[in-house]
């Protein structure tokens, strides 16, 4: 059993955490000001809705060399990033900004009420390093997408950059474990 000193040491962890988080986030929002950083996070948040990939998909089946196999990697990746995100989302419980912090408002309206670890992030890095992995050669260009799509998300308002940072590693995590399994990598 951990002494009463050692969780009170991972609290005090947690909470400066907490504290960098916010201030980073307080930072990122004032680029709300930016007339031209809003549409273009509402773009790239859109992006990150799932429609995507789709249209990836069917790409994929007419492009690809191997399609079956790229595409039967690409859904095995969202299912299993989908199927780690809502469980822990749904039990950690962390509160949207808005409900969070007092007087702030996001931009748009989050679709659910929690916001740990962000299903957006964790979405686009999946995809983008999925498809690095098994297409090649466009790793940079994707993987300033999914960050675009992650850090739009902080901008809106609806989540904390440690959301972001969370769903980018889980979704990473997910397309690493598929890529091996399927032989991409």
């Amino acid at each position: 059993m951990p002494s009463a000193k050692r969780i009170l040491g991972i609290m005090n962890i947690l909470s400066s955490l907490q504290n960098v988080d916010h201030a980073v986030f307080a930072k990122i929002t004032g680029l709300t000001r930016c007339t031209f950083c809003v549409p273009m996070a509402r773009i790239f948040s859109k992006t990150g809705d799932g429609v995507l990939h789709v249209l990836v998909a069917i790409v994929l089946m007419t492009l690809h060399p191997m399609p079956e196999l790229v595409v039967l990697a690409l859904a095995s990746t969202m299912l299993l990033e989908r199927t780690l995100y809502w469980p822990l989302k749904n039990s950690l419980k962390r509160l949207r900004p808005p409900e969070k912090l007092d007087g702030f408002n996001s931009i748009v309206v989050a679709s659910d009420r929690f916001s740990f670890p962000s299903g957006h992030s964790s979405a686009a890095f999946a995809l983008a390093i999925l498809l690095s992995l098994a297409v090649g050669g466009f790793m940079p260009v994707l993987l300033a997408c999914a960050t675009c799509v992650a850090l739009s998300r902080v901008v809106l308002g609806v989540h904390f950059p440690g959301d972001i940072v969370a769903g980018a590693l889980l979704g990473t995590a997910a397309a690493f474990i598929n890529a091996a399994y399927w032989g991409l990598i």
